[in-house]
């Protein structure tokens, strides 16, 4: 038997499985709120299934698995299926989007304009990001940031949040609202995770497309200091940031080479997120947002 959980963030539907309940079950509260695919079709199917039969019951270890796959990906505990069917999500997008051009990277609007936050893991921009989303900001997405091919409009994705460790707390202090938290995960890859489902205006306007207007790179956990980049420094960062950026050939480069030559791009370090917000704000002050 497959459990199983129909819905679409922003362009994209999604078909989730599972041979356990118990991950769709939380998968289901996690996305309250969230609508069916468009006419019911769904454009990308994310499952997860036993390594082997008998793995269902005994020792039950989760492998990812979906339109595309990761051959050599490792199986998780049961205890950890909802982060394996998120993953499972993230595979599909990261490996199947062909209609937008996809930075690993979060992004946030406010006045029809976009900063996009982008950088290594532990740069703290999942973090930034939804702190923004809870202080006057929109949040389009904390994962994936989709480019519109044609127009370079931002179009929202706004997937639940993956808070790790010490953004656990800093985030439960902020939102008030405990059903828009998952279950605690312990001792993931990932270390102690918790999802958060995003307010509820990111996903009431998840059709909203809107225009980027600065690239930021933060670095978490150093004394405040900002530096300009030349467009062609953000075009080869923002390259080995996409997961689809070859795979769209020329509507890929045109893209990209847009959002690089129009779009300024700023490296900044900050000492904790109250600092890392305010120069966020400061630069959105400079530009008018």
């Amino acid at each position: 038997m497959m459990y199983r959980l129909d819905l679409r963030v922003g362009p994209v539907g999604y078909r989730v499985g599972s041979a356990w309940r118990r991950p769709i079950d939380a998968l289901r509260r996690l996305y309250a709120g969230y609508p069916a695919p468009d006419e019911g079709l769904a454009t990308l199917t994310a499952r997860i299934e036993p390594e082997k039969p008998w793995r269902r019951h005994l020792r039950p270890q989760v492998a990812i698995r979906g339109d595309f796959e990761l051959p050599d990906a490792v199986p998780m505990t049961l205890d950890h299926g909802l982060l394996a069917i998120e993953m499972a999500m993230n595979l599909q997008i990261a490996l199947g989007e062909r209609r937008h051009l996809l930075l690993h990277a979060g992004a946030v609007e406010r006045n029809g304009r976009v900063i996009i936050l982008t950088g290594e893991s532990g740069s703290g921009k999942s973090t930034l990001s939804a702190l923004l989303g809870e202080h006057g900001w929109r949040l389009l997405s904390d994962e994936f940031v989709l480019i519109e091919p044609g127009t370079g409009l931002v179009r929202a994705f706004p997937r639940a949040i993956s808070l790790k460790n010490a953004a656990i707390a800093e985030l439960e202090r902020v939102v008030a609202d405990r059903d828009r938290f998952g279950p605690l995960l312990r001792a993931t890859p990932k270390g102690d995770l918790r999802h958060l489902r995003p307010a509820p205006d990111a996903i009431a306007r998840m059709d909203e497309r809107a225009m980027p207007a600065l690239v930021l790179f933060p670095t978490f956990g150093h004394a405040s200091q900002a530096e300009g980049m030349g467009q062609a420094e953000l075009f080869a960062l923002l390259t080995q940031g996409s997961t689809n950026y070859a795979a769209l050939g020329e509507r890929g480069f045109e893209t990209m080479a847009r959002l690089a030559t129009t779009v300024p791009g700023v490296r900044f370090a900050y000492p904790d997120s109250a600092g890392g917000m305010a120069i966020v704000e400061q630069f959105a002050a400079e530009l008018g947002i």
